[in-house]
């Protein structure tokens, strides 16, 4: 019995252990939980299959049909002439050059279809040919229309008069939509990087000519026996990264903005707790807000609310999953119910009534895990289906969206009362402030009459913030959920630097507690501290979802204009981190990161280490072309302590290593200040 019982136990797939796969208590509670109902998750499949070690280096090529050809490192490295090539030939550089490039085409094509979406809603919306949709932030608008060309203004009769908002709507719809597929010229919004950056992009060839041609030459150059120079892999890679960055993702947010409204900071909370057993709870997830918002107007219909009433519910609760809960907390304040790997969790408290998805970051097993509960699990977007039976499909369309989005709400609403008596929702959540953006940071640590980034600039300068990081990206299995993240972070304002995220980044901090103004006496070095109860913000500021990294974007390039700080973003104080990346959305973000001149580190293990020429070309010689480099490190401390090297040796090429006195100002040192 005993040998029978071994054999029996030896067969049982392993589950993971919960303590070791997230530092989160609702997550671990909510593992535990699924092991109890012989429900698998992410987490377990994360102990049961382990990664291909090749293709986690880059040297596993697949591109034709005489592949895969698989190029290990030879054991203790390679010494002196590496002779590993595949069957055309390819050499390690070449092949892990093409795996990485068309990682960046995936990210930037992701990214940048969500914006091109919202461009067609817009262009809707300014057509005026749906009700649902229509321009909420004209001074967003009359700010962005002069980056693409547009006039806000036309001299008549001698004066100068504004033109008409509809007129203008109409004609920046048009140019967004045309930077995707113009046939000459070059992207526009290049030119809103600093001019000194520009002039490196013109030197190198590497200004995007629209955002779809350098996506597709990516896949062209990769393809069986083209671009075999991976020097010029990268440098096509590096065009296709800024067309998303300075293109796809911010169009994507402007346009977000302009339609939706601009972020403004508000509060919320976090976590799997924020859902409620006696509410009807929905949970959008995915990454376009075009849905969302619509979900959000329906469920405050009062008609509706009462309509949840008559089924048994004291009302609805929506909350969100990955990047469309950071798009609707930040304009509305719905809160954050999970990073991306809590998603089955949501479904296994028992308590989701509707699961509203649209693209990205959505697990197929969703369709299996809510088989085992009554949820209700609906595809929304015609490029984003699931093969399984119970998985139903409600076509969104911007001329039926309010419908389509009470379709929905109605699903949920019928489906309360169809729970069954297995609800368990951890009682795990946390307070937020969220919703910053490059206007509100601004506003917060502006300068004279809240006008510029002079305040920000002059507390770098003065050393009391000693620089700014952006922390963004997904979780990963394969490390420990959000771990990395919070270690990150905590190092970092521990060391007075200001953290800037976005993403799943962005809800874990919420989690844990570190997106509140009371966190940085607990959490900061003495200057940040300082600074964030003088101005009442939190040390992480929260800029939203992960095309919002162009907020970061911009954001540095106010710095610049501010001055004092150098003339290009290679100049600054900054660095980039992805402590726990896990999608090829992550490489083009670096890789933009890289390419505007920031300094980005990366967790667990870069897919390139397999060719070491390459690995180096990245991570040392791309400095040279562009002041940013890639750098890789696994160890959340260790990482933040380069990033922080980092911003030490920026300050000491600025010559504001030492910190300046501070000194009272009269009358006449205030009038001389610029306004």
């Amino acid at each position: 019995m005993a040998v029978e019982k071994k054999t029996k136990d030896a067969k049982a797939p392993k589950l993971a252990d919960p303590i070791a796969a997230s530092i989160d208590i609702a997550t671990q509670e909510m593992i535990a939980h699924s092991h109890k109902l012989g429900i698998d998750t992410v987490f377990d499949r994360a102990v049961q299959m382990k990664p291909c070690n090749i293709g986690m280096q880059g040297i596993c090529c697949k591109n034709c049909a005489m592949g895969p050809c698989r190029l290990p490192l030879p054991k203790g490295g390679i010494e002196g002439e590496d002779t590993r090539k595949g069957l055309c030939g390819a050499t390690a550089n070449t092949i892990a050059a093409r795996n990485f490039i068309r990682m960046i085409a995936g990210g930037a094509a992701a990214h940048s279809d969500h914006g091109r979406c919202v461009a067609e809603v817009f262009m809707s919306a300014a057509r005026k040919e749906t009700d649902a949709y229509r321009i909420k932030d004209t001074k967003k608008l009359l700010s962005v229309a002069p980056h693409l060309g547009v006039a806000v203004t036309v001299e008549e009769d001698g004066e100068v008069k504004d033109r008409n908002i509809d007129e203008i709507a109409l004609e920046v719809a048009e140019k967004a939509l045309n930077e995707w597929g113009k046939a000459e010229g070059e992207l526009l919004y290049a030119k809103r990087a600093p001019a000194a950056l520009y002039e490196k992009w013109k030197k190198q060839g590497v200004i995007p000519r629209n955002i779809d041609r350098e996506i597709v030459e990516i896949m062209h150059r990769t393809h069986m026996g083209v671009d075999q120079d991976y020097k010029n892999l990268i440098k096509q890679g590096t065009r296709a990264s800024i067309a998303d960055g300075w293109g796809g993702s911010m169009l994507a947010t402007d346009l977000q903005d302009i339609l939706f409204g601009t972020p403004y900071p508000l509060q919320s909370e976090a976590n799997l707790g924020v859902m409620k057993e006696d509410h009807v709870n929905i949970i959008v997830h995915g990454h376009e807000p075009v849905l969302s918002e619509m979900i959000i107007a329906v469920s405050q219909k009062p008609e509706i609310v009462e309509y949840a009433k008559t089924k048994g519910a004291k009302g609805i609760q929506l909350s969100g999953i990955c990047c469309t809960a950071n798009e609707m907390l930040q304009r509305h304040g719905v809160p954050a119910a999970g990073t991306f790997l809590q998603q089955e969790l949501a479904i296994i408290t028992g308590a989701c009534d509707a699961m509203v998805v649209d693209i990205q970051c959505i697990f197929q097993n969703l369709a299996n895990v809510a088989k085992c509960f009554h949820t209700k699990l609906i595809t929304t977007h015609p490029i984003a289906k699931m093969e399984q039976d119970n998985v139903i499909h409600i076509e969104f369309d911007e001329h039926h969206a309010l419908e389509d989005a009470e379709k929905i709400i109605r699903m949920g609403i019928d489906n309360f009362q169809n729970r069954g008596s297995e609800v368990m929702i951890p009682q795990h959540k946390a307070t937020q402030i969220a919703g910053f953006g490059v206007e509100s940071v601004e506003y917060h640590l502006g300068g004279t009459f809240r006008g510029t980034f002079y305040t920000l600039n002059d507390n770098i300068i003065n050393g009391k913030i000693r620089g700014i990081a952006g922390v963004v990206g997904c979780n990963n299995a394969r490390s420990k959920h959000n771990e990395a993240h919070i270690e990150v972070v905590k190092e970092l304002i521990k060391n007075d630097v200001i953290v800037l995220t976005t993403g799943c980044n962005g809800i874990a901090c919420a989690m844990h507690g570190l997106l509140t103004p009371e966190a940085a006496a607990v959490y900061c070095g003495p200057g940040l501290a300082e600074v964030c109860e003088t101005v009442g913000i939190p040390p992480v500021l929260h800029l939203g979802s992960c095309v919002d990294n162009s907020r970061i974007l911009l954001a540095a390039t106010e710095v610049v204009k501010a001055g004092g700080l150098g003339k290009d973003i290679s100049d600054l104080p900054v660095a980039g981190s992805a402590p726990e990346w896990m999608s090829e959305k992550a490489i083009s973000i670096g890789h933009y990161f890289v390419s505007s001149g920031v300094y980005t580190v990366f967790g667990l293990h870069m897919p390139t280490s397999g060719a070491p020429v390459f690995h180096d070309y990245l991570s040392k010689e791309l400095e040279k072309l562009y002041g940013g480099k890639w750098d890789l490190e696994p160890d959340p401390i260790k990482h933040a302590r380069l990033m922080i090297a980092h911003i030490d040796k920026k300050r000491r090429e600025l010559g504001i290593d030492r910190g300046k006195e501070r000194v009272l100002m009269d009358m006449a040192d205030r009038q001389a200040l610029e306004a």
